[in-house]
């Protein structure tokens, strides 16, 4: 566990605009209010994570130079679930132990299922960030439930029609991470294509754990089935999907490589490199491409994070910034910290002026998002194409 206490003023994001003008200068000496980011921090999500509780810091900073919350600073706090239902379980617990006011968690869709009860019992604020699994927002556990991400409902249509439009696909292959993220991925994705309503086959299917990272075997199969496309589901973007990529090169499968949307991260280029060329995919968040590039919020994270970290942030970056900013956001315009009006204050509305631009928000919680299309066209350098 790693504490550390950031900056001061607040975070100027659509009705919370003005609001540190309003708070008692006494509330700016209270207590820090303590945030918990739960993500890997370790293993093949590891580099993943720690970029997500980097941006957080970033965003806190950036929040507290701008008055904080409800007139009071951000500590940051964050713990390691190890991409593990049961360590994100017990990492629940001890966030409840630290009296945070709320948790940004989330990589992996299983650890979000098992912690949501957890928060949700002891009434803490929980926003996910990433993790993709449509229940997350169902309401059937967290009935306040927030996530930042595209859902599996919402990336379901967008492979299919990149499947079925852009590349006419017939004979349709998945590679599937074998949990509540992989599989309810791959169920909208053959959902959405029935409803194009274009002749399609599924010809070969092959599952395989998250931490997996050798695919030789399942790579012959696929190859033996001689699929048009095949879709990799795999949220490993450090470790298992660069594998994935290079294996899948090496088997010499002539089907279009297609990545589940956000999958395709600068983690993956690091270590795939060359292997990446060709690849399809889509995503929320691009840093410096339209409309992203044109964004005064966007633009300025993007400034803080290089400085402090010497890079640009990726797309799970900005998500986990991005939900401390609407956090701070409601937290200031409705004057409180209490989890359901917060919650209220997002589920169903829009918040101005954030790094997406105006976001908005399902009744259930759920993020709106546009996506992008793309093709890599050369892997070394991370060089792509926006499909129209």
């Amino acid at each position: 566990m790693s504490s550390r206490l950031l900056g001061r003023r607040t975070l100027t994001v659509g009705a919370a605009a003005g609001m540190a003008s309003l708070v008692m200068p006494a509330l700016a000496q209270g207590e820090p209010i303590k945030v918990g980011v739960i993500v890997p921090l370790s293993g093949p999500a590891g580099p993943n994570g720690q970029g997500v509780f980097h941006a957080v810091q970033v965003a806190a900073e950036m929040v507290n130079a701008k008055g904080g919350v409800n007139g009071r600073k951000i500590a940051v706090i964050s713990k390691d679930d190890e991409s593990t239902p049961a360590v994100g379980v017990t990492r629940a617990n001890e966030m409840v132990g630290e009296k945070v006011a709320l948790v940004i968690e989330g990589w992996n869709s299983p650890v979000t299922l098992a912690m949501q009860p957890i928060l949700a019992r002891a009434d803490i604020m929980d926003i996910t960030a990433v993790s993709k699994a449509d229940p997350i927002v169902a309401g059937t556990v967290n009935p306040y439930a927030v996530r930042i991400n595209s859902s599996n409902g919402q990336d379901g249509s967008v492979i299919a029609d990149i499947l079925a439009n852009h590349l006419g696909a017939k004979r349709v292959g998945f590679l599937t991470q074998n949990d509540a993220y992989g599989n309810g991925a791959q169920a909208v994705i053959e959902a959405e294509l029935k409803k194009i309503g274009k002749p399609f086959e599924v010809v070969v299917t092959e599952k395989f754990p998250f931490k997996q990272t050798d695919f030789r075997v399942s790579l012959a199969n696929v190859k033996q089935a001689k699929p048009d496309a095949v879709v990799a589901i795999n949220a490993a973007e450090s470790s298992g999907m660069p594998a994935l990529i290079q294996q899948y090169r090496q088997a010499g499968i002539d089907g279009i490589f297609v990545g589940a949307v956000g999958t395709i991260l600068p983690t993956a280029f690091k270590i795939a490199a060359e292997a990446m060329t060709g690849v399809v995919s889509a995503d929320v968040y691009f840093p410096d491409l339209l409309p992203f590039d044109g964004i005064k919020e966007n633009l300025d994270f993007v400034a803080a994070f290089k400085k402090a970290h010497n890079q640009a942030p990726d797309k799970g970056d900005a998500l986990g910034a991005q939900a401390l900013f609407v956090w701070a956001a409601a937290a200031n315009a409705t004057k409180s910290l209490e989890r359901k009006t917060v919650a209220e204050a997002l589920r169903g509305k829009t918040i101005k002026g954030t790094i997406f631009g105006d976001m908005s928000f399902e009744a259930n919680g759920q993020a709106k998002h546009k996506h992008t299309l793309f093709k890599v066209t050369d892997g070394k350098t991370s060089k792509l194409e926006v499909l129209k």
